[in-house]
């Protein structure tokens, strides 16, 4: 029989998962295994497990076809670590050239990236595990459309003995399939770029998030723009015919309404993409 002093405090029974950081509950965002890094975008950041994109973990990113979208999602984050540290931005099989005038225009200097080409299969495979280990990779973006679930297991152990960022690019056919990764986005839109988060530690999300796929430099062009060709337009007493002046016109690379940057802005002239000036001059 247990006797308690009269007048002591009463004892509180602490709950045991509370102290554990690996567990969470599935209805709460869980907690961050390691260091993160913001993504560069608010929304996703409210809605990503320590408030950005891990550091030393796979992430995977879903697409609808290769080289979509994964430029206007990862510039902010890559120009900020381009910024903070020194290293290499290493490109495992990109599937088409990054053009260097846009992605400078945003913050990432092209020389920063090394690009690793290699066929898919075991040798893009064994590219990005060498890359994963090397202390002058800051980040590795390797295109898998082919890798296996075993394969992942692999790479993803080879990232969590580092510190970089790491994203897996693969096919949105393989949403259903089983992946080592803890965060997986499925990327889509076309007059913005939307995300559905696959995978997280947390509550399923209800409804994809929807992101700004302008550039501020952009936005802040196309609304000086707009500014300018109000204040120079004819009066309300002018033919409806006339035109403003040639010098409040929108140059003919801009687009006369805002509309998002093609994801083909930031790919080399000569591919399947059209150069987009517009992203190279904001």
């Amino acid at each position: 029989m247990a006797i308690q002093a009269l007048g002591a405090p009463k004892t509180h029974r602490l709950d045991p998962l509370s102290a554990l950081s690996q567990v969470w509950r599935a209805a709460e965002l869980g907690r961050a295994d390691s260091a993160v890094l913001p993504t560069g975008h608010a929304a996703l950041d409210a809605q990503l497990p320590g408030g950005g994109w891990p550091l030393g973990a796979m992430v995977e990113l879903l697409q609808p076809r290769p080289g979509a979208h994964e430029w206007e999602l990862l510039l902010p984050a890559l120009a900020r670590l381009a910024r903070a540290q020194r290293g290499v931005i290493v490109l495992v099989g990109a599937p088409h050239l990054p053009f260097g005038p846009a992605l400078a225009a945003r913050g990432l200097p092209p020389e920063r990236l090394l690009l690793v080409e290699a066929a898919a299969g075991a040798a893009r495979l064994w590219a990005c595990e060498q890359a994963l280990r090397c202390a002058d990779a800051a980040a590795v973006l390797a295109w898998l459309p082919q890798a296996r679930s075993d394969a992942l297991r692999r790479l993803h152990r080879a990232a969590q003995a580092g510190t970089g960022l790491f994203f897996v690019l693969r096919p949105a056919a393989v949403r259903h399939e089983s992946s080592a990764a803890p965060l997986r986005l499925l990327l889509g839109g076309t007059d913005a770029l939307t995300i559905e988060i696959v995978k997280r530690r947390g509550p399923p999300l209800p409804a994809p998030l929807a992101l700004s796929a302008q550039p501020a430099p952009l936005i802040a062009l196309l609304a000086a723009s707009r500014a300018g060709r109000r204040a120079s337009a004819p009066a309300s007493s002018a033919p409806a015919s006339s035109a403003p002046p040639a010098s409040s016109a929108l140059p003919s690379t801009l687009p006369a309404a805002p509309g998002r940057v093609p994801a083909g802005a930031f790919f080399e002239p000569g591919t399947d993409h059209a150069l987009d000036r517009v992203a190279a001059a904001a």
